[in-house]
């Protein structure tokens, strides 16, 4: 009589009966059990440092923003929306939010296109193109705090750098207190930004530009195309998710602007370059008003969620269902 059992394919002798299906259950459930505990066991040290580092403090900045508080003991002293009501009727925070928005479209118009444009150049065959990309990204890996100081020394009044260039070559006229003048200080703020950050967004551009194919620009070289042409119909919708993606990383930036402007020119002079997170240093540790600074963080917090997601929605969304990949052949 012949067996009924197949055969094991190690050892070519029978492999005994099949385990019974509660068995076979057990195994799989202490299969998941000890995936689970182990990808757990990874991801335990990174969402302790999250809580305790990122969302503890950010919950706890919400409940602080409620109180009259001077960062000492815990809150007690509670005045509910008083915080906020005084934020919005305050003019150096409402005018935080104009220079954010006058930074930002700076950024939008100049810096970002300036960026766009040394990128497709350097995208070019020329002698020494590594030298420049590095060169042009020198400044980025920079601190902030590295950058205020040399700039600080840079536009120093009557002997900084740049006043001796302006009066070696007859613009004695055009310099002047840099930081120091509340009508040339964010014109000055903005070009030391523009110094110490296109460069990254060149990199994103480059890195963009070379993910166009070579074929399709080759091709619209053949149908007579010119290169304002060719950029225009074929490079630019091609680099268009990088563009976006640049968009966003300049807006939460200029949100969120503190050290290089804290570094350079602590504000002033008399608020003309303060942004919302030096409003809210100020606050915090110069005149400790935690709870009012409590309250400015968490508008900042607002504002930057409000834009990601609305951004999200409505402009990566392409990017993003074009990114998203399913098992299911009908795609549904």
């Amino acid at each position: 009589m012949t067996s009924t059992f197949l055969p094991d394919k190690r050892t070519g002798r029978d492999a005994g009966p099949p385990p019974p299906a509660k068995d076979r259950a057990r195994s799989r459930a202490r299969r998941r059990t000890l995936n689970w505990l182990t990808a757990t066991g990874f991801q335990l040290p990174a969402l302790v440092l999250f809580m305790g580092l990122v969302l503890l403090p950010m919950l706890f900045a919400l409940y602080a923003a409620f109180f009259r508080w001077g960062g000492f003991g815990m809150p007690t002293d509670f005045i509910g929306g008083e915080n906020f009501t005084r934020l919005f009727q305050d003019d150096v925070f409402l005018g935080d939010l104009w220079r954010c928005l006058v930074l930002l479209g700076l950024s939008l118009v100049v810096q970002l296109p300036f960026a766009l444009a040394m990128a497709v150049l350097l995208n070019q065959r020329m002698r020494g193109r590594a030298v420049y990309r590095m060169l042009f990204f020198a400044p980025y890996v920079l601190s902030e705090a590295i950058t205020g100081i040399l700039f600080g020394m840079i536009f120093a009044p009557d002997d900084g750098f740049a006043d001796q260039v302006l009066g070696k070559v007859g613009l004695d006229g055009l310099g002047g207190e840099w930081f120091a003048d509340p009508s040339t200080v964010m014109a000055t703020l903005f070009l030391v930004m523009t110094w110490k950050y296109f460069g990254f967004h060149m990199m994103l551009y480059l890195a963009g530009l070379q993910a166009v194919p070579r074929e399709l620009t080759e091709a619209a070289l053949i149908d007579g195309a010119g290169p304002w042409q060719r950029f225009r119909n074929v490079t630019l919708p091609l680099l268009a998710p990088t563009l976006r993606i640049s968009v966003f990383l300049s807006v939460i930036g200029a949100i969120q602007l503190f050290d290089l402007v804290w570094v350079t020119t602590a504000g002033g002079p008399d608020h003309h370059s303060e942004t919302m997170a030096v409003t809210m240093f100020q606050y915090g540790f110069k005149r400790y008003q935690v709870g009012y600074a409590s309250a400015i963080s968490v508008v900042m917090f607002v504002i930057s969620l409000v834009f990601a997601l609305a951004y999200q929605r409505f402009v990566l969304r392409r990017d993003l269902e074009g990114a998203t990949t399913t098992m299911r052949g009908d795609g549904k």
